[in-house]
């Protein structure tokens, strides 16, 4: 069972901060409240996740708002399990999560989300870094525009 890293909730306060700023630097949004609360207890005890399961309501409304606003998946459009290999090259990804990703929950996939950025080793950190920005549809048109090329190409030489 994944659990809500502390950094996920960090990223949803300061969401929640831009979205929702105090009006006299001293009250928070019931928002800000809930999730700050679940955050001074991680840092109190030390803990690096949060079972999403036992977040007050308030808490988990707030954090599912956020991650609403986050990226669905982190596939950029080259995907490498299908030709065999264990951990996708282009997203980072295990087969079973690439196959089970639209059945997973929020926090399994943050879960994931986690592990392949620390890794970092996954294209979209490195080779295609402009192409994870933009987005699945736009990878899939920069792919088509490519083999697009390639053909005209393909037809100036057979013409010449």
């Amino acid at each position: 069972m994944a659990g809500i890293h502390i950094t996920d909730i960090e990223a949803a306060i300061n969401h929640w901060r831009a979205r929702t700023p105090s009006p006299d630097g001293v009250v928070l949004s019931p928002e800000l409240r809930a999730l700050a609360e679940v955050y001074a207890l991680m840092v109190y005890f030390h803990e690096d996740e949060a079972d999403e399961f036992s977040l007050p309501e308030a808490a988990w409304q707030a954090w599912q708002a956020w991650y609403d606003t986050t990226p669905d998946t982190p596939c950029i459009a080259i995907c490498s399990t299908s030709q065999g290999d264990s951990h996708c090259k282009g997203c980072g990804r295990t087969f079973d999560e690439v196959q089970h990703w639209p059945g997973m929950s929020a926090t399994e996939k943050r879960h994931t989300w986690r592990r392949i950025t620390q890794e970092g080793h996954a294209w979209r950190f490195n080779r295609y870094l402009e192409r994870a920005a933009e987005g699945p549809a736009a990878a899939a048109q920069a792919m088509q525009t490519a083999a697009q090329e390639a053909h005209r190409q393909r037809r100036r030489q057979t013409a010449a």
